[in-house]
């Protein structure tokens, strides 16, 4: 027996308003008093009535067409009727029949190890999230409604993922375009993505045809919030799926699991309601939306998407796959790489030693050492300073103008690194910061040699290592003339002047 596994995801995005979908309470629920952002509103106390948040809807229609998908001409909000804690009006106000878009795609074009796969959407719809629980010790569950209300944009992808690497290149491709087009934060861990995973098993012949195109019972895996535990969860189900096939019971019904993170496991939580249990009715108290002149009025407003952008990282600069993929993890780092590089795009086209014939090249290796000063050096010490690019002093014209520097042999790279640093801290610009470290790259040869000499004489048993055939002391050698010279030695003409003197 050959099982395939057959995965969906329902991905809610948590949307970056001021203000809750339906009421003026603040959307935003982190750091702040349990239970102090709410209204009779959002607690549907009787009598009270919803006003749809604009700039949400706007949202929608934004997310839906970058989702290459069809904007419904009218839409409407209905009632989804069900009772649990977090949920103060015993209903939910969502969309059921006539969602805000329907037959989207995301191509995924940058899978490590996998083909480019389109991913199918079914539908996004726009609806207001649930309260807060939070279960304490001894069995008491406490609910905080800040977040009830907030709104949010379920995306819905038809059962076609293979595997969980495409599951998770989904996601972050999800998360990716939320942050392009400002309109969440897309932080998993901080809730404003949350993860519904479907899976079920299907016996395929050995060409991997599937026997039946009746897909058996799904197991919905509820709201995982991080990418790793979505690699895990899927991982786990498909091998829990495997053995109840395997053992002759394949699952028979549709239920929603848990991830146990602790336990590296899925529990088992209900039986799965279908949509008649919700027992969904147009919302009275909302008239339709008309979205077609919207659609037309936000579409040509549309920013550059990440597959566009991606594929022109590449062409026009060069950068490989691995580098592209980290810079545009974050819209902000990808602005300010993109600045950086128009500056030293000038600066190279500036140079009278560069002929045109040279220019591809030469292009390429600035990008090289850019790259590496950028995803390497820079972000390493962001993350000492527990800062990022958005916080930090340095100005892309400051960073370009340090690279060119760099490239130009002008400073050194272990001296550069030492220049970096001070220009995080104080926002200088790097021909300042060269002058008061004396951070200027030593060209005299002569005062060169002489340094190397030094060191030669104060290292005599090392040098009759290095004479004895142990070669690797010159990297030793190298150090010790780095040192003397505070940073300023060219590590290559170093290592050049210590042969020519030792022989």
């Amino acid at each position: 027996m050959k099982l395939q596994p057959v995965i969906g995801l329902e991905t809610h995005v948590q949307l970056k308003t001021k203000t809750k979908m339906f009421c003026g309470c603040s959307a935003h629920s982190e750091n702040v008093p349990p239970n102090t952002n709410v209204c009779p509103v959002c607690m549907g106390h009787p009598g009270t009535l919803p006003l749809p948040n604009e700039q949400a809807i706007r949202f929608a229609v934004l997310l839906g067409l970058a989702l290459n998908g069809k904007i419904t001409p009218h839409s409407k909000f209905d009632r989804k009727n069900y009772f649990y804690p977090d949920l103060p009006k015993a209903y939910q106000i969502s969309q059921f029949d006539l969602p805000i878009m329907t037959e989207g795609a995301v191509h995924l074009d940058d899978i490590p190890g996998e083909e480019p796969i389109t991913i199918r959407l079914e539908r996004m719809h726009l609806e207001e999230d649930a309260a807060k629980n939070i279960h304490g010790e001894g069995g008491q569950t406490y609910v905080d409604f800040n977040r009830g209300g907030t709104p949010l944009c379920e995306i819905v992808t038809a059962p076609v993922f293979a595997n969980a690497a495409q599951a998770k290149a989904y996601v972050h491709e999800l998360r990716l375009l939320v942050r392009t087009l400002g309109i969440s934060d897309g932080d998993l861990e901080r809730g404003h993505m949350r993860c519904d995973v479907n899976i079920s098993l299907r016996e395929v012949d050995e060409n991997g045809v599937p026997l039946s195109q009746t897909l058996s019972p799904k197991t919905e895996i509820k709201n995982i919030n991080s990418f790793r535990h979505i690699e895990r969860a899927i991982a786990y189900e498909i091998k829990r799926q495997t053995e109840l096939w395997e053992a002759g019971k394949p699952p028979d019904k549709t239920f929603t699991r848990g991830w146990n993170d602790i336990k590296q496991v899925t529990e088992e939580q209900r039986a799965k309601e279908d949509s008649a249990d919700y027992r969904y009715f147009p919302e009275p108290d909302i008239p339709p939306l008309e979205l077609a002149s919207l659609a037309t009025e936000i579409g040509p407003r549309m920013p550059e998407l990440p597959a566009a952008k991606r594929a022109r990282l590449k062409n026009e600069y060069g950068f490989k796959a691995e580098d592209v993929r980290m810079i545009m993890e974050d819209p902000a780092l990808t602005d300010f790489a993109e600045k950086a590089l128009s500056e030293l795009g000038a600066w190279l086209e500036a140079r009278p030693d560069v002929t045109p014939e040279q220019m591809p090249e030469a292009r390429q290796k600035l990008t090289k050492t850019f790259s590496g000063w950028l995803l390497s050096k820079l972000m390493g010490l962001l993350e000492e300073r527990k800062i990022d690019v958005r916080t930090m002093k340095l100005t892309p014209e400051d960073f370009a103008e340090f690279v060119s520097l760099v490239a130009d042999s002008k400073l050194t790279g272990p001296k550069g690194l030492e220049v970096l640093s001070k220009m995080l801290d104080d926002g200088s610009d790097p021909s300042h910061v060269m002058e008061e470290l004396g951070a200027t790259r030593m060209d005299d040869m002569a005062a060169l040699e002489s340094i190397v000499n030094t060191v030669i004489e104060a290292n005599p048993k090392e040098v009759e290592r290095y004479k004895a055939g142990d070669s690797k002391l010159i990297q030793f050698f190298v150090g010790q003339v780095m040192k003397v010279s505070k940073g300023n030695a060219d590590p290559s003409k170093t290592a050049q002047a210590i042969k020519n003197i030792l022989g």
